[in-house]
């Protein structure tokens, strides 16, 4: 159940997002095929979905609070600062949307509201 605090999204995703996206779709696609994904994504529109969503099309589990990442971004949600978009991949061979950065606040974001629009980049 949520509670009264709102969260709060920059408008683009942190520049650093893009390295880290490259470094975890570099171990599931070659580098240029990798990097292609990354330009797409910096050149795409910002769209939005709701958490839950995003983890049912993605089909991860949940992280618990006990994480230490996902804490962290619970507690910047608690202190109002603001969280960047996620960076999201359409898998049409796997039929799933690969999350390539933002996992982490997903599962913060989730355990706070999984109703909760969530700005994300995907291609």
């Amino acid at each position: 159940m949520p509670d009264n605090v709102e969260i709060k999204w920059l408008r683009e995703p942190q520049e650093h997002d893009y390295p880290a996206a490259l470094s975890y779709l570099s171990l599931l696609f070659d580098e240029p095929a990798a990097a292609a994904r990354v330009e797409k994504l910096r050149r795409a529109s910002m769209s939005q979905f709701e958490a839950k969503d995003i983890f049912r099309a993605s089909g991860l589990s949940l992280l618990g609070i006990s994480d230490a990442h996902v804490e962290k971004d619970r507690k910047k949600i608690q202190s109002a600062e603001q969280l960047s978009p996620l960076l999201l991949i359409r898998d049409s061979v796997i039929g799933k949307v690969i999350i390539v950065d933002g996992y982490h606040r997903l599962c913060a974001v989730y355990s706070h509201d999984e109703n909760a629009l969530i700005p994300c980049k995907i291609v």
